[in-house]
């Protein structure tokens, strides 16, 4: 990778990583933008279980992609959240393994889901506190969902916590029309939706990069036999609204168990952010040793909990695995991410990055 694209690199990162001055990790806003007018969308992992990292990173740099790599609040929150990683263990994974890898591709850290539920001091004070902290650790890029309270409230709530992301220059996505869980109904984002929220973020001097939106998808697994229904008419009209509004593209949340088929459709109706995170802990549990996901199994269903609160509890489990269960692992990770990458148009991303970047600086 061109070694001027590291002049990129935003200055309080570089003070992060030290000597480890080959990482290429660079904010959401000047990547977003940079692609905007690309045909491809950057995949987003929250890779819950830190295995599934090193194949991401290979394939990435055999793709020539740009990726990026996020937790939700509920994942690693202040708390570790049910993955046991903090924002500092988190950022630190993948840089280690940045390392080990020899992973030269430009990438992301993102706060994926920074949730406020409601306008008590309590949940702005949480999320406050957890931007600050994912600031300190590496993030740079952030996506605040306040997406559970009404249109007007959400354009205040994320107006305030905005400011700081804004001040630094890093990404941001915000959020309405809150994703369902498989199985469950969907309340999809309508145009409407999309229009006074832009309009009320605006009128507060915010400018976002990325919207996301509910447009059919599901979070997690899929049940069984469950149809995969993505509104992509809705989802192209919101995208052009979006772009009125100075926006680069949209965000798609639940895309494991979407068929590649499909995914690849969504290059076209405006999509620019494609997050997976479901998929990489299946992946994961896939190559763990065979005791260790029956010993999880059976606590998730003891405690009538879904099998992802597990991670914490078997964490030192999971991080001591064998080699040959880590190789596995990779392996498989490797493979997913080439399919997704693929599907995503993202070949050659890195470097259509670098040009532009270079071109604008």
């Amino acid at each position: 990778m061109n070694k001027k694209l590291l002049e990129h690199v935003p200055e309080k990162i570089r003070k992060i990583l030290g000597n480890q001055n080959n990482i290429c990790l660079l904010s959401g806003r000047d990547v977003f933008t940079a692609l905007k007018d690309e045909n491809m969308i950057i995949m987003g992992c929250n890779t819950r279980i830190k295995h599934v990292i090193p194949g991401i990173m290979k394939a990435a740099e055999d793709l020539d992609a740009v990726v990026a790599f996020e937790l939700t609040k509920t994942e690693g929150g202040t708390d570790g959240g049910y993955t046991a990683q903090t924002p500092e263990i988190f950022c630190n994974t993948i840089f280690e393994y940045a390392q080990k890898c020899n992973f030269t591709r430009p990438f992301l850290i993102c706060g994926d889901h920074i949730t406020i539920r409601d306008t008590g001091p309590e949940e702005l004070s949480a999320a406050r506190i957890l931007i600050q902290t994912q600031i300190d650790a590496g993030y740079t890029s952030f996506a605040l969902d306040a997406s559970f309270n009404p249109l007007q409230e959400n354009c205040g709530i994320v107006s305030g916590l905005a400011q700081k992301i804004l001040a630094l220059g890093y990404g941001l996505e915000l959020e309405i029309g809150e994703e369902r869980q498989g199985g469950d109904a969907a309340s999809l984002t309508t145009l409407s939706e999309a229009e006074i929220f832009l309009a009320g973020i605006k009128a507060h001097g915010v400018a976002p990069q990325l919207l996301s939106i509910n447009n059919g998808s599901k979070r997690g697994n899929y049940l069984e036999g469950e149809v995969v229904k993505i509104d992509l008419t809705r989802t192209l009209k919101i995208f052009k609204v979006a772009r009125s509004y100075g926006l680069t593209g949209l965000v798609q949340h639940g895309i494991t168990g979407t068929p590649p088929h499909l995914v690849g459709k969504l290059v076209k109706y405006g999509i620019q952010k494609g997050n997976i995170g479901t998929l990489w802990q299946n992946v994961a549990h896939a190559g763990l040793p065979l005791e260790l996901i029956d010993s999880m199994r059976l606590w998730a269903r003891e405690n009538k909990r879904d099998i992802k609160y597990a991670t914490k509890v078997f964490k030192a489990e999971i991080d001591s695995i064998p080699e040959e269960n880590i190789r596995q692992i990779d392996k498989m990770a490797y493979r997913e991410a080439k399919e997704f990458l693929t599907a995503f148009n993202a070949r050659g991303s890195a470097t259509k990055l670098a040009h532009a970047l270079l071109r604008d600086s």
